[in-house]
C-alpha cells in the first residue's frame, strides 16, 4: 500500500532501523536516531542496488517519487541510475576545478603571495568578485568565448566604469594565460578584445599647484577639523612624496633617525623591492612631533579602534577635502615631481626617488640606492623649500642648470 503524508509524519524511531514501503521499489528508512531517508531498491545487470532519493522532510513524498520515476526511466534505457549520478558528480567536480573562478583564485593567491602589495591584491580580487565571477565564475575556463567576456565588460562600460573594464580585461587575460600554462585551457579570449573596448582615459591624480602649496602648508598648522596626527601625516606626505599606502602602514622600526633614512619594506612597495627615503631635517622634526602622539604604537598612524591596524585609506583624502582642497593624497607625488623638475634636478634622480620606472625586480633591488647622495641633497632642499613656504617666505626655486640627464 502506497505511503501517505500522514503515515510518514506518524513514523517514530524504534529500537532499530526499519522501512516503510511505498511502491515501485521506493521506501522510507527510519533510523533509531529519528532520521527519515528516501531509498529506492533496483536491479541492474542482475545485481540488487540501492539509490538515495533524499531526506524527509527536505525532500517531500512527491519529490521522492519524481526522482524514483526518473531513475526508473534511466533503467528502462539500460542505464544504471546510481552510476549515472556518480559520473555526473565527477563531471561537476571536474568542471568546478576548472571553472574560471577556481583558476582565477588560484592565480590570485600566487600573485598576492609573491608580487603584489596587500592593497593591490584586495582591489584585484574585489573587481573579479563584483564584475566577473557572478556571470562567468562558474563557467569552465576552456568554454568561455570572447563574446561572453565582451558582454560582461561592455555592461561595465555602459555603467561608466571604462577604466575598470579595461583593467579587468587585462586581469582576465592574466588568468587565461595562467590557465594555458597549467593545462586548463588553450586560448585567451581577453587577447581578442584589445581593440573592442573604448580606450581608458589617462589617469591623473588631482594635485596641489605651486600656488596652492603655501596656503596648504600654513593651513595645516591651524587645522582644527582634522586631528593633529592626520595633519602631520599630510605634512609627511608632502615632505617625502611616497605613495599614501607606503606611509599609512609605516612602522617606527623602519626609520633610522641617526642615519636620516627610512627604508620602506619590499612588501609595501609596488614592485616588491624595498625603497630608500632620505629624511630631511624638516621631515625628522615632523617625525619627532608625531612620535609624541603615536610613539607608543608600532605604527606611525594607528587606527582609533585597533592600534595594530593603520588608519583608513580615506583619512587623508577626507581631510584634504574638508580643508577645501579637492585633491588626492597621491597627488603630492605629482606636485613634488613637477617642482623638482622645474628646480633643475635630474629626472633620473627624481624618478628613482618616486620609485618609478624599473620593472625588473633584480635590477630594481640592485639600483635602490642609485643616485642616493644626489637624492639626499634633493630631499634636504625640498624640505627647506616647504619650510620656507610654510613660514610665508617668498621663495624663488634654485635652477640647477647642467644637472639634468643628457
Amino acid at each position: 500500500m502506497p505511503l501517505t503524508n500522514t503515515k510518514i509524519r506518524a513514523a517514530k524511531p524504534a529500537d532499530k532501523t526499519y522501512r516503510l514501503s511505498d511502491e515501485k521499489g521506493m521506501y522510507l528508512e527510519v533510523t533509531k536516531a529519528g532520521g527519515r531517508y528516501w531509498r529506492m531498491k533496483y536491479r541492474h545487470l542482475g545485481k540488487e542496488k540501492r539509490l538515495a532519493l533524499g531526506v524527509y522532510p527536505e525532500t517531500s513524498l512527491a519529490q521522492a517519487r519524481a526522482k524514483r520515476d526518473e531513475a526508473r526511466a534511466q533503467l528502462a534505457e539500460g542505464t544504471d541510475p546510481g552510476q549515472a549520478r556518480k559520473t555526473a558528480k565527477q563531471e561537476q567536480a571536474k568542471a568546478s576545478a576548472n571553472s574560471f573562478e577556481t583558476i582565477a583564485r588560484e592565480w590570485h593567491g600566487i600573485q598576492a603571495a609573491g608580487r603584489w602589495t596587500e592593497g593591490h591584491a584586495t582591489k584585484t580580487l574585489q573587481g573579479l568578485e563584483k564584475h566577473i565571477f557572478p556571470t562567468l565564475g562558474h563557467r569552465p575556463i576552456a568554454d568561455i568565448t570572447p563574446a561572453e567576456l565582451l558582454a560582461v565588460l561592455k555592461a561595465m562600460r555602459a555603467g561608466g566604469t571604462i577604466d575598470r573594464a579595461n583593467r579587468l580585461r587585462q586581469t582576465c587575460g592574466e588568468v587565461f594565460r595562467y590557465g594555458i600554462v597549467t593545462g586548463r585551457n588553450e586560448g585567451n579570449p581577453a587577447a581578442d578584445l584589445v581593440r573592442a573596448l573604448q580606450p581608458s582615459r589617462q589617469r591623473h591624480f588631482a594635485a596641489l599647484t605651486k600656488d596652492q602649496l603655501p596656503s596648504f602648508l600654513q593651513a595645516l598648522q591651524k587645522e582644527h577639523r582634522a586631528s593633529p596626527v592626520t595633519c602631520l601625516g599630510l605634512k609627511l606626505l608632502a615632505l617625502t612624496f611616497v605613495r599614501p599606502g607606503e606611509l599609512r602602514q609605516a612602522k617606527w622600526e623602519e626609520f633610522d633617525i641617526e642615519a636620516g633614512m627610512w627604508e620602506v619594506p619590499a612588501e609595501r612597495m609596488k614592485m616588491r623591492v624595498s625603497h630608500l627615503v632620505p629624511l630631511s631635517p624638516e621631515t625628522l622634526a615632523t617625525l619627532e612631533q608625531l612620535r609624541e602622539l603615536t610613539g607608543n604604537a608600532d605604527l606611525l598612524f594607528p587606527g582609533r579602534s585597533n592600534i595594530r591596524k593603520p588608519i583608513s585609506d580615506n583619512t587623508w583624502r577626507q581631510a584634504l577635502h574638508s580643508m577645501g582642497y579637492k585633491v588626492t593624497a597621491h597627488g603630492f607625488r605629482a606636485t613634488a615631481s613637477t617642482l623638482l623638475n622645474e628646480m633643475g634636478y635630474r629626472a633620473d634622480a627624481i624618478e628613482r626617488q618616486l620609485s618609478h620606472g624599473e620593472r625588473n625586480k633584480v635590477r630594481a633591488a640592485y639600483n635602490r640606492a642609485e643616485y642616493l647622495e644626489e637624492r639626499r641633497e634633493m630631499m634636504n632642499h625640498w624640505g627647506a623649500y616647504l619650510a620656507a613656504l610654510e613660514k610665508g617666505q617668498k621663495v624663488v626655486p634654485i635652477r640647477r642648470h647642467g644637472r639634468k640627464a643628457s
